[in-house]
């Protein structure tokens, strides 16, 4: 039994952090993807605009 809350210990301590790592890398990495595709939207309403695309 002690072995195994031995393991247990260590298995938590190994794994505590790599929770808050993960979903902070994530939500950075996702925020620049949505920065990006914001910036491809406007380069194709502004490029639209001035070759005089009619939006009827």
């Amino acid at each position: 039994m002690k072995t195994f809350l031995l393991l247990k210990e260590i298995y938590i301590e190994a794994f505590r952090d790599l929770g808050s790592w993960i979903v902070e890398n994530y939500f950075r990495a996702f925020a620049w993807f949505s920065f990006i595709m914001l910036a491809v939207v406007f380069y194709a309403f502004i490029f639209r605009v001035v070759t005089g695309f009619a939006f009827d």
